[in-house]
């Protein structure tokens, strides 16, 4: 089953100019997390679908269009296709292996069979490339989704979503240079430290303003990011519904200076509702930077022209707990296409 925005061209990521670069495999699940004070299993849960997408690696989240005054089944699958947004902006380390392996995937959309080679975090963040730093104005839009498994194993609100195809919705975002702690093994040893500073998203500002946008300034009440861990994020909404994100496992490929590609791994907890949901969504993007500056080339945001275009994609994986999840494995059973746009916004971070 396939979706796709009248008019749009699916290129290869050839095409877009992105080469090698590559990562090690590995995968994990999430049995389950201590978090603000509360225990969030992750078995006996239900399938839901992606809290919104076209936003993920930004901040943890990935809202997608949900009036969540009335927070039914058909309300999950929006919000889920916009929390896909969120954690697309954050990577800290991830360590290269294969060169090549993400740019070669993102080649070979949509004939995905399998989760994306990835490493287990480990408690680390998503670094960026420094022309990231800075805020920006992001467009989002969706141009495909498609059900590989259809009709045998449809996700709940797939066939909803297509009335976002073709539609664009923006938001900033922002990311912040700062220093790393120094890591357990130097505090250990004593051993002086000085680590060199690094792009980070500002997860938190990034996960309000993307929940704001897809579900307006009364949708969101608040979005926490766990001060141990990024990678653990909480989000409340309304009616005393909680999505609990967490990045499990990620890697990202360098392939030129002007390029990056970064994926993760991440599994969504919803908790308030009559039957919690759990999801196991897998965002990868790649940037482009189409123009930088002549004075500073390693820094975008000095420059009021630079922009960054970026082809996102959101997989959705059914989880251990699911009675489907023997007839689909490691195969996704939804998949999202999003087209990015980010120009500068001159906006003081503080």
């Amino acid at each position: 089953m396939i979706k796709q925005m009248p008019g749009y061209k699916q290129q290869s990521l050839r095409q877009w100019g992105i080469e090698g670069g590559g990562f090690a495999r590995s995968r994990q699940e999430y049995p389950g997390q201590e978090y603000l004070g509360q225990k969030y299993p992750g078995q006996n849960q239900r399938r839901g679908v992606p809290l919104g997408a076209g936003g993920g690696q930004f901040g943890q989240i990935g809202l997608g269009q949900i009036g969540l005054g009335q927070i039914g089944l058909r309300g999950i699958s929006r919000c889920l296709l916009c929390l896909c947004w969120l954690w697309g902006l954050g990577l800290l380390w991830a360590a290269p292996v294969a060169a090549g392996a993400l740019a070669d995937r993102l080649d070979r959309f949509p004939a995905w069979t399998s989760p994306p080679p990835t490493q287990p975090v480990q408690g680390r963040d998503l670094v960026y490339p420094d022309w990231f730093e800075g805020t920006w104005q992001v467009t989002s839009t969706l141009v495909e989704q498609q059900a590989p498994l259809a009709p045998e194993v449809v996700t709940p609100g797939f066939d909803r979503n297509q009335d976002s195809l073709n539609q664009t919705v923006t938001f900033p975002v922002r990311f912040l240079s700062q220093t790393p702690a120094p890591s357990r093994l130097d505090r250990f040893l004593l051993l002086p430290s000085r680590p060199a500073p690094q792009v980070v998203a500002d997860r938190a500002f990034n996960g309000l303003q993307i929940a704001q946008a897809y579900l307006g300034e009364g949708g969101v009440l608040s979005v926490k990011v766990n001060p141990k861990d990024p990678n653990e994020q909480l989000t409340k909404l309304q009616n005393h519904v909680q999505v609990l994100s967490v990045v499990t496992d990620r890697a990202q490929e360098t392939p030129n200076a002007n390029q990056f590609i970064a994926t993760e791994v991440c599994q969504q907890i919803f908790r308030g509702l009559p039957g919690p949901f759990l999801n196991r969504v897998e965002t990868t993007t790649a940037y482009t930077l189409t123009q930088r500056s002549d004075s500073q080339p390693d820094r975008a945001s000095d420059l009021t022209t630079a922009h960054l275009s970026a082809e996102q994609f959101t997989a959705i994986y059914l989880s251990p707990q699911d009675p489907d999840y023997f007839k689909a494995g490691d195969r996704p059973v939804a998949l999202y296409h999003y087209h990015l746009d980010l120009d500068p916004l001159d906006l003081d971070p503080a």
